[in-house]
This record gives structure tokens, sequence and C-alpha cells, in this order.
């Protein structure tokens, strides 16, 4: 007889909050230091768990970034890219919007990779490769959205959403652009023209908001066109806000796992998954950089149903909005909410 757990794995799902880099585990992480060529500075799997040591949220940007920086060049990004996407097709996830920190990458270079304006272009080309094997062999399908940092400068913000611009006439992979970040240093509002130059320029807009500041972020990330928002924790907080997400049917981005592990959520009980879900908002799943908070997509499908009582049909449910949320054009949204009814 099929446990839950199988059944989770066989359900189509969707993921719309996932960072590339995020997704590298130790594991990979060693992998890509053995990329290296050279023997003696190789990381050990125990060098490699200690950097993904933090307590708290601040902590979390600061491991993210350590591990960030030995994503070194074209060779390590496809390999990264490539373990993302076996493990999703494992889980049964058949189509991922994913962030690709690009506000990151450009910080974290060093200053003669920054005067190479094809570094990037070579280290997407191995993206697309991996994107294209994935959906050749696995059948995952992929999108890619460009996130730039909030708390870093409006300049380095308008260079990653540009590019993405730029880039998408010959990758209609790029679906849309992002803003990450510490909430606490920089809302929404200065990303107004930003947002309204990508919109014009055809992408689609996506925003953390509300994850560790309080609704007053989402309704300025809603005030500047964004169309999907990533945690959106507080929203609870102002009955009108909820009203006006629900209303709209504003997808939303939710990640238990992750803000139980960097501490702007108590615990999984407390999460407001349920009431979200309860109140008729459209709720998604997600597990924003999994190798870091414990949990993939496939474990959140079974803690919602086993910390939050959520029977297969409200899994189906989940799963629906996952590909109702997603960009993906209306017909092939529809061959995956067929098949996800039958299953």
């Amino acid at each position: 007889m099929e446990t839950m757990e199988e059944w989770i794995r066989r359900l189509p799902k969707a993921e719309l909050h996932l960072h590339l880099e995020g997704t590298i585990t130790p594991r990979t992480l060693v992998e890509l230091s053995a990329l290296k060529g050279e023997q003696a500075s190789a990381m050990t799997l125990a060098e490699a768990e200690a950097l993904y040591a933090y307590e708290d949220f601040t902590g979390f940007l600061q491991a993210f970034k350590a591990v960030v920086t030995e994503l070194r060049g074209p060779a390590e990004y496809e390999l990264a890219a490539w373990r993302m996407l076996e493990a999703l097709a494992e889980q049964g996830v058949r189509h991922a919007e994913v962030y690709i920190s690009v506000g990151v990458i450009f910080r974290l270079r060093p200053e003669e990779d920054r005067r190479d304006p094809e570094l990037f272009a070579r280290i997407f080309a191995a993206l697309e490769r991996a994107r294209v094997r994935g959906e050749r062999e696995l059948g995952v399908t992929l999108y890619w959205i460009f996130d730039a940092v909030r708390h870093f400068t409006l300049d380095e913000a308008a260079r990653v959403f540009r590019l993405a611009a730029a880039m998408r006439r010959e990758h209609p992979s790029i679906v849309g652009i992002g803003l990450g970040g510490d909430e606490r240093q920089a809302g929404s509002e200065p990303f107004r023209a930003l947002y309204a130059e990508a919109a014009a320029a055809g992408l689609r807009l996506t925003n953390h908001a509300g994850e560790t500041t309080g609704p007053e972020a989402i309704r300025e990330a809603l005030g500047i066109g964004s169309e999907r928002l990533g945690h959106a924790l507080s929203a609870e907080r102002d009955a009108a806000l909820m009203e006006e997400l629900r209303r709209r049917q504003v997808p939303l981005e939710l990640n238990p796992g992750s803000n139980v592990r960097t501490g702007v959520c108590p615990s999984r009980e407390e999460h407001p998954l349920r009431r979200y879900f309860d109140a008729g908002l459209m709720v998604t799943v997600n597990s924003d950089d999994p190798a870091f908070f414990g949990a993939t997509v496939a474990d959140e499908y079974w803690l919602a149903h086993a910390v939050h009582g959520f029977t297969r049909e409200e899994l189906r449910r989940l799963a629906e909005n996952s590909f109702r949320a997603s960009f993906l054009p209306e017909v092939e949204k529809q061959r995956w909410l067929d098949q996800i009814g039958s299953c």
C-alpha cells in the first residue's frame, strides 16, 4: 500500500521559491571545491558542513555568502544546477522557478572578474546547459529569476534587472526578477522605478516581503507592482491586508522550514500556513534554501500533513496552487492541473 510520503513524491508539484545557491548541500560543496584541481585546497566534508552553521537570520545570510564564494565559474554553476535538478526530480517536482543571486555574484567577484564583461554570460550558458539537460533527461522544466539584493545599492539592483531584460531577448527561460536580502535594511519603495522598467521589458515581478518585517512591508511590495510575494509571514497581523490578499488572490510563496530555522517564526505549529490556507489565500509551499534549512519541498508537503493536518485533497490544492501561481503558459498549467486531479 502506498504511503503518504510515496504519494507526495508522486504528486506533481511546482516549486516557486528556491534559491539555486541554497540547494548546494555540503557534499555538493565538496564536489565544487574539488573542481579547483588543487588537491591541497580541496574542502573536506567536515569543513563544508561547518559553513552551514548559524543561529539566526543574520547568521544565515553570512553562511549563504560563504557558500556562494565557492561558486567560482561556469563549471561550478553547471554542477550545482544539475545536482539541484536531480533532487527536484526525485521529489516529484515537475517545474521550478529558481532564483539566481546575480547581485551577490557581481558583489563577491574579484575585481578582475568584475572587469570581464563575458564572465556572467559564460556562467549563464553553463546554467542553461544544466536546465536543458534536466528537461531532456529528468522531465523537469525550469525558469530563472534574477535576484537583486535590497541592502546593496540601487545601481547594483539596476544592473541585475537590466541584465535580465537584455538577456531575456535570447533566453526566454529568464522569466522574472526578484528582490531578496535584508528587509530590515531596505524596503521596496526605492525600487519602484526599476520594477516598472522591468515590467515594461516583459519580466515578471517577485519580491521577498514580510519575512523579518511587519505587514507594512508587504503593502509596500504590492504597491510597487510585485505579482508574487515570498514569505509574507507578517500578513496576518493586518486584517485588511489579509482580505486584500484573499480578494486579489496574490500568490504567496510560503517557506515554513525556512522561517523556523532562521528564527523569524517560533515553531512549525505557529506558522500561519494553515491559517492562510483556511482564509482562502493563494498559498504555495516551498523550501527556499533546502541545504541550509534541512527540508525539501517534498518534506514541506509531508510536514503540512503531519503538523497542520492537511489532507490529501488539501495537498492536491497546494500542488494546484503551485502551478496556478507559476509563470508557465496557461496550456502548460492546465496540463499539470489535469494530472494532479488524477493523482
